[in-house]
């Protein structure tokens, strides 16, 4: 069963840096409705993409610097990276069939 990976500025590196897989990044705050209506959906791609894309969340109020670092504005935000570095980046609450769609293009 996929999980969903928290990443804070401890191990956002090593999880998605120097990850082998594409990384989708959701950034996002407990107070953001946006973001509790996305979550359903990047809990299921968790699932779905398991072993072929690893999926993260990044609380923007536990992790500001992360937050600066990678200039998110508006959340939810989320970032596809690959081979450490951004391929994609959406902000605002996305369809499945839309995410999905994205992730196809960078699993091998």
């Amino acid at each position: 069963m996929g999980k969903v990976t928290e990443l804070n500025e401890a191990n956002f590196e090593k999880e998605v840096l120097q990850s082998d897989i594409p990384v989708l990044v959701d950034f996002w705050a407990i107070w953001c409705a946006p973001c509790r209506m996305i979550a359903p959906t990047i809990d299921a791609l968790a699932e779905e993409f398991e072993g072929k894309v690893k999926v993260c969340k990044v609380n923007v109020d536990e992790n500001p610097n992360l937050a600066v670092r990678f200039s998110i504005r508006a959340i939810p935000t989320l970032l596809l990276f690959k081979e450490g570095k951004v391929v994609e980046q959406l902000v605002g609450v996305q369809p499945k069939e839309i995410l999905i769609s994205i992730l196809n293009r960078y699993v091998s």
